[in-house]
């Protein structure tokens, strides 16, 4: 286990006993106290998860998870003493994977990071390097799991047709590039793909419609042109 995990919490206590805790479970830990220190970290290391305190002395961390969300897919975890749901929403809309209402035990944010971990959308490589296949997606409270085909966003179960459920899944497995429009339904439909064809922009719209994608900011499905 060697996975890289940035921490940033202003309680020096929080933050140090979270590296503790981590450390001693196989991962490697960077710290900091502010953001703007992370912000650097984040640039010049490759990070496979942050967990970040939203209160910060210099930016809040919401803008660090916006930040890391321009480049990166890695898993965030958002730690806070606020207990709004609108807090816990917002956290989630701009990018974070979970989020963690301080006080807590350390042991159950270990947990979290590991299943957060798991969940990693991206394929991983074992050491004989073969190509594991992840079957379940998750990010901007938005998760996706093949072997059940269930769809749910911020907990709430969304119906998707076959089709659908297929091209947001294609979409997912490919996350931060882009997919054309005929890759898309060759590889969906296994048909060869013509010009005149609005087949796939016809699902890309119900999926938007079903994820209540925003038509000037959409949060998941975005049009290259």
């Amino acid at each position: 286990m060697n996975e890289h995990i940035l921490i940033v919490d202003d309680e020096k206590e929080i933050a140090d006993l979270l590296e503790v805790y981590l450390k001693n479970d196989g991962y490697m830990v960077y710290k900091f106290y502010n953001g703007m220190d992370a912000l650097k970290c984040i640039e010049s290391t490759k990070l496979d998860m942050a967990i970040l305190d939203v209160m910060l002395p210099d930016i809040e961390g919401f803008q660090i998870c916006q930040k890391i969300r321009e480049k990166y897919f890695y898993p965030i975890i958002m730690l806070t003493a606020k207990v709004e749901d609108g807090d816990k929403i917002m956290g989630l809309t701009i990018g974070a994977d979970d989020y963690i209402t301080k006080p807590f035990n350390p042991l159950e944010v270990v947990a979290r990071v590991k299943t957060q971990l798991r969940r990693y959308t991206m394929y991983n490589t074992t050491p004989e390097n073969k190509t594991v296949i992840v079957n379940e997606y998750e990010i901007k409270g938005l998760l996706i799991n093949r072997e059940t085909h269930k769809c749910c966003l911020f907990g709430k179960e969304i119906s998707l047709t076959p089709k659908e459920f297929s091209v947001l899944w294609y979409l997912f497995e490919r996350q931060g590039k882009v997919v054309s429009s005929e890759e898309l339904f060759e590889a969906v439909w296994g048909e060869k793909y013509l010009d005149n064809n609005n087949t796939v922009m016809a699902h890309i719209g119900r999926l938007r419609k079903k994820l209540n994608e925003p038509a000037k900011k959409p949060k998941f499905i975005k049009t290259e042109k």
